[in-house]
């Protein structure tokens, strides 16, 4: 008996930065870094780089929501993001690098709604909560070498991280 399977994608920065949070976690079957949002069919890294083609720099998650459900992929996504900043996420800047949740369904952008509400009554940013929520568009894979870039170039993906700025926010405003 095959389980239901859905999707969720979330645009968070630089989509090597949102994979590992997610990976290896029970209920949570692939993680796939690639582009939505955009107008051009099968964007390239450097259509999408260039901020011609529009799209979002995005990781596309299947999960099995009897799991390992969507509330708790928004706990996860929510603490990786500067969600004040509509210019990009921390060293990344330009609209490739902004943040969104793409909705697939109503349940996911009720949901959605409702966790981005709740922070901006939380009193934690000074500044108006700026992470879009918008519907689902089509999705382009990333080419190979951003996939598991974590994994695959560690000490590459390490320096970028901390060059990054982002944990110590993450530290500063989420923890």
């Amino acid at each position: 008996m095959s389980e239901r399977l859905e999707m969720a994608t979330f645009a968070g920065g630089c989509f090597w930065c949102m994979v590992q949070p997610f990976d290896e976690i029970p209920g949570i079957e692939n993680i796939v870094s690639g582009y939505s949002g955009g107008h051009i069919i099968n964007p390239t890294y450097e259509d999408v780089k260039s901020g011609q083609s529009g799209h979002y720099e995005v990781v596309q998650i299947t999960y099995n929501p009897s799991k390992f459900p969507y509330e708790q992929l928004l706990e996860l996504y929510w603490p990786q993001i500067d969600p004040t900043d509509d210019g990009g996420q921390f060293q990344d800047r330009g609209d490739s690098y902004r943040t969104a949740i793409f909705y697939h369904n109503n349940h996911q952008k009720e949901l959605a709604e409702k966790t981005k509400a709740a922070i901006a009554d939380s009193g934690r940013f000074h500044k108006p909560i700026v992470t879009k929520i918008l519907p689902a568009k089509p999705f382009y894979p990333a080419e190979e070498y951003h996939q598991d870039f974590y994994k695959k170039s560690p000490k590459e993906y390490k320096e970028d991280r901390k060059k990054s700025g982002r944990d110590e926010f993450i530290n500063k405003k989420w923890r």
